[in-house]
């Protein structure tokens, strides 16, 4: 298997005897927990901190962090950049709430790295909003507008003195700046959280898949090898979950590509970007980069940009090298010209969960009462991941506080149209967000059926101002 540089890394520097066990024979567990990524690892350890006596097993068909948690851009951002789209599901003080909340998720990571000794790279620099064109400035406006109305500002204006001051690229024009965002290297803050769990007494099981999960008073998770019946079983499982009808139909499932720069330290302060500042663009199929802390650059593009999923199942298609890097490096060139020709010797692929709003689900599995599920991150997971965990926790414990009866518990809804036109109708939306984006980065008004099409994408990495004109 080829696996992201992220997870090769943190594999490499673990000690101990914590190795890989898998699921044999029959077991019991209080709460069975499907998918050892953020999501997973942060619900056991809420689970464990409500009530230490509860047993708790998670199972993964890979090992910890081989999913989308290894494999992302490392970018902790809070919700604030949606909060138009959480006082649509959640109300005023619903969206104020998470949003807070997740803001302190941003923080609460870097003191669970302090706590631990997990050397994940943390690093508390804030994030650039920006605009590299003349079509994407003031993409951020409508947001800013909407949590000002509330007399909260985490926003600022950042003008262009500074935006070249913190990078210095051609094509950054405008932009805001957040402070409460951190980068982290992501599969390092997996294996950390997974370390954590396990001195709390969490069992983990991992290279061991999910075969069936069994109805029932106590729903049985089985695996190859073995199989857990437990009091409760939480889908934990992102870009996975698409195998069940019940929420595939509240979902797509699109690939984020990454590549990885040689290490460039003093090219990096020839452009002034010394620290892990992350960094996205305005464009649908959204740009998102940072720096690593040995100097590398990591570059991205999601949103819908590359592989579409089809069917139950998440596939090949979204696993090793990225069949797009050429792509990327042309965007990555684009970015930065002064950067053309030099190696980007790592490049990955990985699957997003995409919900319509962008925001994610939870909620109890439709005839399965003791089955609950998280999906939808749309691109923006490994902060509020640990926002879900307090979601997960208070639905598993059947708790009625502000976690299990804010606006994102609701029920899937058929968001996207069954196959095969959601896969052919997402390769046109696809095609048509692309020539979007490239009219608006030449200069040209996108012609009225591509902004018509386009505009049926779901949002993104962060929310798009949609112009009518």
């Amino acid at each position: 298997m080829v696996r992201s540089h992220w997870l090769e890394e943190a594999l490499a520097e673990e000690r101990g005897d914590d190795s890989p066990r898998s699921l044999r024979g029959e077991s019991r567990a209080d709460v069975c927990i499907v998918g050892g990524g953020y999501t997973g690892l942060w619900t056991a350890l809420r689970l464990k901190k409500a009530d230490p006596a509860i047993d708790v097993a998670v199972v993964e068909a890979d090992v910890c962090g081989g999913g989308a948690s290894g494999r992302n851009g490392g970018m902790i951002l809070s919700w604030w950049a949606k909060f138009a789209t959480l006082e649509k599901l959640c109300g005023k003080d619903g969206a104020i709430h998470l949003a807070k909340a997740s803001e302190e998720a941003v923080r609460e990571i870097g003191a669970l790295c302090d706590a631990h000794a997990i050397r994940a790279d943390y690093r508390y620099d804030g994030w650039l909003w920006v605009a590299t064109s003349p079509a994407q400035d003031g993409a951020w406006t409508e947001t800013m507008e909407a949590i000002e109305r509330h007399g909260l500002r985490p926003f600022r204006t950042a003008d262009a003195q500074e935006i070249q001051r913190r990078c210095a690229s051609p094509v950054h024009l405008t932009g805001i700046f957040e402070e409460s965002a951190a980068t982290v290297q992501p599969a390092k803050l997996a294996r950390g959280l997974r370390r954590v769990a396990l001195e709390h007494g969490v069992r983990i099981y991992e290279h061991s898949a999910m075969h069936d999960l069994v109805d029932g008073e106590r729903p049985t998770v089985r695996t190859e090898a073995g199989s857990i019946r437990a009091d409760k079983v939480v889908l934990a499982m992102n870009a996975w979950s698409v195998r069940f009808p019940e929420l595939r139909k509240a979902m797509v499932v699109v690939s984020s590509d990454i590549i990885v720069t040689e290490p460039l330290p003093e090219r990096l302060r020839d452009i002034g970007w010394t620290n892990g500042l992350g960094i996205s663009d305005s464009r649908m199929l959204v740009h998102y980069y940072r720096t690593t802390a040995d100097g590398r650059i990591a570059f991205g593009k999601g949103g819908g940009g590359g592989t579409l999923g089809f069917g139950s199942s998440v596939g090949q298609a979204f696993e090793g090298e990225s069949r797009y890097q050429d792509y990327l490096r042309h965007w990555f060139e684009f970015t930065f010209p002064s950067f053309r020709g030099v190696r980007c010797p790592r490049t990955w692929t990985g699957p997003i969960d995409r919900s319509k709003s962008a925001m994610p689900l939870f909620g109890v599995l439709p005839g399965r009462p003791n089955v609950f599920f998280a999906i939808g991150f749309s691109g923006n997971g490994v902060g509020p991941a640990a926002v879900a965990g307090r979601i997960l926790a208070s639905l598993v414990l059947d708790r009625k506080d502000e976690w299990s009866t804010c606006g994102l518990v609701r029920p899937p809804t058929r968001d996207f149209p069954p196959e095969p036109i959601r896969y052919f109708g997402g390769k046109l939306v696809q095609e048509a967000v692309r020539r979007r984006d490239r009219a608006e980065d030449e200069g040209r008004k996108p012609g009225a059926i591509v902004r018509a099409v386009a505009a049926l994408a779901p949002a993104g990495l962060s929310p798009v101002k949609k112009k009518s004109s």
